[in-house]
């Protein structure tokens, strides 16, 4: 009779949960501060694309050489990608995150002492391995706290970082490069290097104070609420058909290496954009730096709205995969377009808008698919060995674009040459990528 009153009273309480406002009451203390803290990991990797001009004048770089700069981040990142991960299991989240952010705040700031390009090769190559397994740990967080049928819009709030770095970090950018260049005595580049690696430090300490480990050790959620949360999460467990829970047998899964090839060409194609189109609009005819920032930022925040609206749409409706296939194709089209029309800022521009918002929309819907897949501590191995094999796009993106470019004497032929192998992992979802039951 008690323990049927307790169940009764328990139900009564659940019942006065509304489970849509406690959602947005954790989203709104997680997801501010995970955004912020993603736009400066992302712009700190593509930051380089920015200074390109400056620097290549400055150390007397070829297009290859600045190729072979901006990778030097990845192999750094690959190399550390999956062994940082297991940070997570000792340190917690928040944790190991902090001290991500504090290592790699302060070699982007190091960036200041890159006066040869062998100096820059080598920053580069430590921030990747700072940086590395930052992105797991973020999604394995996320997973920790919001079940599937959230996760879509959840990974779409955190991914709007990815072209706000873009939209934002473009007019930044320019206004660094254009006004701080010689102020005492640093050049625009490396002021532009300082300013992106310090706030990171700030970021990281935030990160720690203000992130609970967990559902259970967050004060300002009463005991029902917790419970909701956690009796969520479980049913979760409970219904699904994980993969593999171990932590190393999941790496040799082959839905591994399936959705790590379909992410390699998606940040193939992302890196592409990123490392290359501000070149891209300056060789269009656009000479003046700040403007070159201003319209680099235009596709990134069309792919902000797109975003949000798609992410939100796959969560009501549980599509993934088609919705997945829809972005590959306009990626690839606006890819296509942007190298046909290179001789007219107005229409490349449009090519731009189109393949950036493909690219960028496919990242969070693609996330939610091995999210669902694996469970426990199997989802931060799992995204971390998915995502390292995606980070080698970075490596190889950046020296392929420049290479052919360089054989080429064009400033286009390089970023054509990735079209064919989004197409390609179009065909791949369609075959073999089912659609994740939310």
């Amino acid at each position: 009779m008690v323990a049927m009153t307790g169940e009764l009273a328990r139900e009564r309480n659940d019942s006065h949960i509304d489970e849509l406002l406690l959602y947005r009451r954790v989203a709104w203390r997680i997801m501010p501060l995970a955004i912020i803290c993603f736009l400066f990991s992302y712009f700190d990797r593509i930051n380089i694309s920015f200074a390109k001009a400056q620097m290549q004048q400055e150390l007397g770089l070829s297009d290859a050489a600045y190729g072979l700069a901006a990778s030097m981040f990845f192999v750094g990142y690959v190399l550390f990608e999956v062994p940082s991960s297991f940070g997570l299991k000792r340190y917690g989240a928040p944790a190991w995150i902090c001290r991500i952010m504090v290592s790699w705040g302060l070699a982007t700031a190091a960036l200041v002492f890159a006066y040869t390009q062998y100096t820059l090769y080598f920053l580069r190559f430590l921030i990747g391995v700072m940086e590395a397994g930052f992105g797991p740990a973020i999604l394995f967080y996320l997973a920790c706290w919001f079940p599937r049928k959230h996760l879509a819009k959840m990974n779409g709030l955190w991914f709007l970082a990815v072209p706000l770095a873009g939209a934002v970090g473009g007019p930044a950018a320019g206004f660094l490069l254009g006004t701080m260049d010689g102020v005492l005595g640093l050049a625009g580049w490396h002021w532009l290097f300082l300013m992106s690696g310090l706030p990171c430090v700030v970021l990281g300490v935030l990160v720690l104070w203000k992130l609970d480990r967990d559902i259970e050790s967050a004060k300002w959620l009463s005991r029902e609420e917790k419970d909701l949360l956690v009796q969520n999460l479980a049913e979760d467990k409970r219904t699904a058909k994980p993969i593999l829970g171990s932590l190393w047998r999941v790496l040799l899964t082959r839905e591994v290496a399936i959705m790590a090839f379909i992410y390699y060409v998606v940040k193939t194609a992302s890196y592409g954009l990123n490392f290359w189109m501000p070149h891209l609009i300056k060789s269009s005819g656009v000479q003046d730096m700040l403007w070159v920032g201003v319209l680099s930022a235009l596709p990134y925040a069309v792919a902000c709205v797109g975003m949000v609206l798609l992410t939100r749409r796959s969560d009501r409706t549980g599509e993934r995969k088609r919705y997945l296939v829809y972005c590959l194709l306009a990626a690839a089209a606006g890819y296509l377009l942007a190298c046909l029309f290179s001789g007219s800022s107005v229409a490349m521009m449009a090519a731009l808008v189109l393949a950036t918002a493909g690219t960028f929309i496919a990242i969070p819907i693609f996330w939610t698919i091995p999210q669902s897949t694996f469970s426990g501590l199997a989802i931060a191995t799992g995204t971390a060995a998915i995502n390292s094999v995606g980070q080698l796009s970075g490596i190889v993106a950046p020296v392929m674009v420049g290479k052919i470019n360089d054989l080429t004497g064009s400033t286009y032929m390089g970023m054509l040459s990735i079209a064919p192998l989004i197409l390609i992992a179009c065909l791949v979802v369609m075959r073999y990528v089912r659609n994740p039951r939310s």
